[in-house]
């Protein structure tokens, strides 16, 4: 007969069921918790994808709302853009006819007046080769032919199959058998008829997103692109071919509307290789660069290109992400860098002076003139930078002031004149002026190598953003990194070169460039 369990003994199995229990329904509720947690998570990411389902649905029903909005404007004006065309055309054949009549004896004036009819006649005859010449002898009056030539333009029966023919004698191919270096550079005549023209083609209802242009003469405009990059590899690449030449071929492709989306890499090496440029920017954004241009401004910023860096920002609209005012000031602490270490060639001192002299002014003018064009004036103000100018300014005049001349005592016995020197006689064409030698001035790259990226520039009070940069001395004195203007320590070398304008985007004038079209791919 087994014996009876004592009561403590059940008690203290009892006692261990109940822990066992215990956690076990610890470990059930954990795992239920788990569970609801993990379920209310995928609810949550089912929620947010169907919202953002829902909401490229509606976007893609607008885009789709607006396309079929534009073709149905398209196919309802498009027999009235068919008669107007014709008629243009029949009315552009009878003014072509009664030029011919008259023999190009029309006499003109050389007025503005004058000009525009004298263009009006080359494009209403076609005659392409006399409207080339005309336009590139007149380099001067590029303003005034920047608004007369879109005018002009507008009498040719095929004003794209025009301006190609115009321009074919220099590009894609310069085909001249005789150049001087007067004429050789003609790749501003090129840009200006290119812009000249996109008015003239845009489109009647899409404006000039699509230029209107015969398949023909589009095809022939893909050619001569295709011929242009192949000649690339003869020339060295993008970065041995003339600046000019280059933005003609890119002013090729928006005018055209022939932007090709697998060319895009050799786009951006082009832009930002002469980001210097006025039209970059906006060309950029013509090119479909927009996606790419914040990487691209930061590689401007790498390689010491904060103003043209800034340019860029205002075109796209991303100066809360690269404020221009630290690239304008870190700017100016690189230029005047490069002048201080130009100042450190001992062998030559005065052209060390002269060209670190033109590099610290060009860098103020660029960034006064960005500062300007922006107005910064609030958070910059220029009023430091321009003392410093003048600084530079009159030091160069004081060193161009030629140096008394001593009395010789040796006098003419006839007029009391200065005597030449004694052993000047006995030279062969010896010959003695009584002007002092004209300085010799080095002319300045127009857009010099600029380090690499250098830390910000530190201010004694804080300044607000800015944009376009220069980088300036490491010894700082007051707010923007100049001394006073009462306190200007004497400048070493005394800057003897002439002032230059600084032109960061030098080139063809500064008219109103038309407006650029967006990206068209075909």
């Amino acid at each position: 007969m087994g014996s009876a369990a004592l009561p403590g003994e059940m008690l203290q199995t009892s006692f261990e069921d109940f822990q066992q229990q215990t956690s076990l329904m610890t470990s059930c509720t954990l795992l239920w918790k788990e569970l609801s947690d993990h379920f209310s998570s995928l609810e949550q990411d089912l929620l947010k994808k169907s919202e953002a389902l829902k909401e490229k649905i509606k976007n893609l029903d607008n885009k789709t709302k607006e396309t079929l909005d534009v073709l149905e404007k398209r196919e309802v004006s498009i027999d009235g853009t068919v008669e107007q065309a014709l008629a243009k055309v029949e009315e552009r054949k009878e003014a072509a006819l009664i030029a011919m009549q008259k023999g190009g004896k029309e006499e003109f004036g050389d007025g503005e007046d004058g000009v525009l009819l004298k263009l009006r006649s080359f494009c209403t005859k076609m005659d392409s080769a006399g409207f080339w010449k005309f336009v590139t002898v007149r380099k001067k009056e590029i303003d005034a032919l920047r608004v007369k030539i879109p005018l002009a333009l507008s009498d040719c029966i095929d004003p794209p199959k025009f301006v190609i023919e115009a321009i074919s004698e220099v590009f894609p191919v310069d085909k001249r058998a005789e150049k001087t270096e007067r004429t050789n550079d003609l790749g501003w005549a090129c840009v200006l008829i290119l812009e000249s023209l996109i008015p003239v083609v845009a489109d009647p209802v899409l404006g000039n997103s699509r230029p209107v242009v015969t398949p023909k003469v589009k095809e022939t405009a893909k050619e001569i692109a295709a011929t242009w990059k192949e000649s690339l590899e003869q020339r060295g690449g993008i970065e041995n071919v003339k600046t000019p030449d280059v933005h003609t071929f890119i002013q090729h492709l928006v005018t055209f509307g022939i932007v090709s989306k697998e060319d895009a890499d050799l786009y951006r090496k082009i832009v930002v290789a002469n980001a210097w440029r006025k039209q970059m920017p906006k060309l950029a954004v013509s090119l479909g660069l927009g996606d790419k241009m914040a990487d691209m401004i930061e590689e401007l910023i790498s390689r010491g290109q904060q103003v043209d860096a800034v340019h860029f920002t205002y075109e796209v609209g991303l100066v809360d992400k690269f404020p221009p005012i630290p690239l304008l000031k870190a700017y100016l602490k690189d230029s005047k860098k490069v002048a201080n270490s130009i100042l450190e060639d001992r062998n030559n001192p005065g052209k060390a002076a002269h060209l670190a002299g033109r590099k610290e002014q060009s860098a103020l003018r660029a960034v006064i003139k960005c500062i300007e064009e922006y107005k910064l004036e609030s958070d910059f103000p220029p009023e430091t930078l321009r003392k410093r100018l003048e600084q530079l300014e009159k030091a160069k005049t004081e060193k161009k002031k030629p140096a008394a001349v001593p009395a010789n005592k040796r006098t003419r016995a006839s007029n009391g004149g200065p005597m030449p020197p004694a052993k000047a006689g006995r030279l062969a064409n010896a010959y003695v002026s009584s002007f002092p030698a004209a300085p010799t001035f080095v002319r300045s790259p127009s857009h010099g190598q600029y380090p690499t990226g250098v830390p910000p520039y530190a201010y004694e009070r804080s300044a607000a953003p800015t944009m376009y940069g220069s980088r300036s001395p490491p010894a700082v004195r007051d707010h923007y990194g100049y001394p006073p203007e009462e306190a200007a320590p004497p400048l070493a070398g005394s800057y003897p070169g002439a002032p230059i304008n600084y032109s960061a985007y030098s080139g063809y004038g500064n008219g109103l460039v038309p407006g650029y079209q967006q990206a068209y791919y075909r």
